[in-house]
């Protein structure tokens, strides 16, 4: 009985390494997916084929469908990850929500807020002089040079 137990446990540990895996690969999937349906949308958009083209496009909402829904499990499981330390933002810091072209003081896209591994969040890499920071519960890509908001991804964490 004890050798059974034992073994169920370890069994049990070793599941939800492969369920990550796993959805780390769909992920991935999902991303090609949704650059192929770009392909081929600007392929026939060249070749004037205009009706394929809205084809395409209904295959790239839905392959973008797919990519969102397995991010949320993707989420759901991995929720650890996603809940930092609590937010200590620069004196005199009181959340606003924000939208691309808002422009921070150097100091909310100071050193100390940047997402030192984005890709352990599955964040798309920054461009150049660019940065993932935190900002509240939210994740924001600033240009570094300007201060310009570029993109946000709202109650990114717990």
């Amino acid at each position: 009985m004890r050798k059974i137990l034992m073994l169920a446990l370890a069994a049990a540990t070793v599941v939800p390494t492969v369920a990550s895996a796993q959805s780390a690969h769909e992920l991935r999937r999902d991303e090609r997916d949704i650059a192929r349906e770009h392909r081929e949308i600007h392929r026939d958009m060249a070749r004037g084929d205009y009706r394929e083209a809205r084809r395409d496009m209904r295959d790239l909402r839905n392959a973008r469908q797919e990519y969102r829904e397995d991010w949320r499990d993707y989420r759901r499981a991995h929720g650890d990850v996603f809940r930092g330390p609590a937010y200590v933002g620069p004196r005199g810091y009181a959340y606003r929500p924000i939208a691309p072209g808002y422009r921070f003081a150097p100091d909310y896209y100071h050193r100390r807020y940047w997402i030192a591994d984005p890709m352990a969040y599955r964040l798309p890499p920054p461009g150049m002089n660019q940065r993932w920071v935190r900002y509240g519960r939210d994740v924001v890509r600033v240009d570094l040079r300007t201060g310009r908001v570029v993109q946000v991804y709202g109650s990114f964490f717990y």
